[in-house]
């Protein structure tokens, strides 16, 4: 589903709709369905791109709330590192691969080195830049006590998922 389509259309004002009236101002619950929303939006384009937008939220949210409770220095750098290689890897995996790989190549190939890397045939997933960065800034700034961490799952969910592509 894209902004652009009839079904983004439809889509649309029934959340908004629900968002107003169908959960009577309650924000725990106007926040669950903007999530459950976010979610679905996402998995119209490619459900199954949807696991990496949940355990990467999962993992900031979790490694947050790990670095703000350490009192040693070790640790938090520790969960600090471990959110910024695994994100940065995803996203290096899925965005920058084949880009890389087929370049090494072409170097190698200048030298008189014939080499065969593979590529990955695999489409870019949608908005993996925006919410890997979104959640990356979110650590950062808990790193750097600019921030306590959101310690409410569902909240901290919407914050990075909420129709973001």
């Amino acid at each position: 589903m894209f902004f652009n389509s009839i079904d983004f259309a439809i889509f649309l004002p029934i959340v908004f709709l629900l968002y107003w009236f169908g959960t009577k101002g309650n924000l725990r619950l106007q926040n669950i369905l903007l999530l459950i929303s976010s979610y679905f939006f996402y998995a119209c384009w490619d459900w199954r791109f949807l696991f990496l937008l949940i355990f990467s939220t999962l993992l900031d949210y979790f490694t947050g709330i790990q670095i703000h409770e350490s009192s040693n220095k070790k640790k938090k750098l520790f969960w600090f590192w471990l959110s910024i290689i695994v994100n940065l890897g995803f996203l290096g995996v899925f965005k920058y691969y084949n880009f890389f790989a087929t370049s090494f190549a072409e170097g190698l190939s200048l030298l008189g080195i014939q080499s065969n890397f593979g590529t990955l045939q695999v489409i870019l997933p949608v908005g993996i830049s925006f919410y890997t960065f979104h959640g990356l800034s979110y650590v950062i700034d808990i790193y750097k006590n600019r921030i306590k961490p959101e310690r409410n799952f569902i909240d901290y969910s919407v914050f990075v998922s909420f129709f973001h592509y």
